[in-house]
């Protein structure tokens, strides 16, 4: 049966300690801040045992949340990038709840720690968003999950459970016709004659800005970076390959119109020391930094409010008002699912409805 104590830390807080003691069994025991998690622990504890269900006893009581989040980190085999993400996350995790076992992690730790994250004051001043610490959470839920499903050290995840704050919708700035051709004459004025090709392609392609500035000139580099994006562009065949992308899959990016022909223009008068098409003038095997020139151009063209990210926005928001599906748009962007692009859904309203009127005519000949 369990035994629940009620117990006073030095401050004056009160904890209890539930105790469980069953024949032929281990003893149990774990500490909780409330009355009402340590009652709910005693009973699916006692029932988990009886049932054969406990793990507790064998692995969750051996292991610390350090322990397993190394194990984790050591081989889930994490890019560059996800190791920013992820990697970022998880030695957070390791700060807060490391030192503790696995067994005494409740829902009730996990939420104190989530709670902590949406109060914090980050780099902007402001609060963390909602979505931020939801990431968080994620990549601790999916620690918890590796080490339920494929190690048997718990029997569950204490994240399962747990309300998850709501995330905020994604954000969607595109630049209208005027803000593009703004800052279009604004770039081609530019200082650094980089700055407009670059600027031009990811708007022509979608490209994120690592896959932009990492693009080589023809083949595969002799030593090809092995972490973040990266890719080659084939002239003779109008595409850019990426061979390496956040999401670790190759994409194939059509050439066409202006960023074609930049590109050719360029190709005419390429540094030979240097495979990269847009290099630094310090160091020419490493790719340019046009962070100053974007902002002289952001700031001559009057645009605020805007990245260099935005542009693939840019781009996914025009293709959906010149009717590109979701579909297609996920395709050109390289994301693996729709959920990415339901953002851009209202800007096809109009082709949405060319599709049924044409259903309709096709069916009832436009009666």
């Amino acid at each position: 049966m369990a035994n629940i104590r009620k117990r006073v830390k030095k401050d004056g807080v009160p904890y209890y300690t539930v105790q469980i003691r069953l024949k032929g069994y281990e003893p149990q025991s774990a500490t909780f801040d409330r009355l009402t998690d340590a009652k709910r622990w005693a009973a699916s504890t006692e029932s988990a045992i009886r049932e054969g269900r406990h793990f507790k006893t064998t692995e969750a009581k051996k292991h610390t949340v350090a322990e397993m989040i190394e194990r984790y980190l050591s081989s889930a085999g994490l890019t560059k990038i996800q190791d920013e993400h992820t990697g970022l996350h998880l030695r957070r995790w390791n700060e807060e709840i490391g030192y503790m076992m696995l067994s005494d992690v409740t829902a009730d730790t996990l939420t104190l720690v989530k709670d902590k994250l949406l109060n914090e004051t980050v780099r902007t001043g402001q609060k963390r968003s909602p979505t931020t610490a939801l990431r968080y959470m994620a990549s601790l839920s999916k620690v918890f999950n590796t080490a339920v499903k494929s190690w048997g050290w718990l029997e569950d995840s204490p994240m399962r459970n747990i309300e998850k704050p709501r995330a905020a919708k994604g954000r969607v700035r595109f630049l209208d016709d005027d803000e593009r051709e703004r800052l279009t004459k604004a770039c081609k004025k530019s200082a650094s004659p980089l700055l407009y090709p670059a600027f031009i392609l990811a708007l022509s392609t979608g490209m994120r800005q690592a896959e932009t500035m990492n693009l080589y000139w023809g083949k595969a580099p002799a030593n090809p970076p092995t972490e973040g994006a990266w890719g080659v562009v084939h002239l003779e065949q109008s595409c850019i390959i990426l061979h390496q992308t956040k999401n670790s899959e190759k994409r194939r990016i059509p050439l066409t119109g202006l960023a074609m022909q930049l590109l050719k223009d360029m190709g005419k008068v390429r540094r030979i020391d240097t495979p990269l098409v847009f290099p630094s003038h310090k160091d020419p095997l490493k790719p340019i930094d046009l962070k100053q020139p974007w902002l002289k151009a952001m700031a001559e063209a009057e645009i605020i409010n805007f990245h260099w990210h935005d542009i693939r926005h840019t781009t996914a928001s025009y293709l959906a008002m010149n009717g590109a599906s979701l579909a297609e748009i996920a395709e050109v962007l390289g994301h693996k699912t729709l959920q990415m692009v339901q953002r851009y859904a209202h800007l096809s309203d109009g082709h949405i409805t060319g599709v049924v009127e044409r259903m309709n005519n096709k069916l009832f000949g436009g009666e």
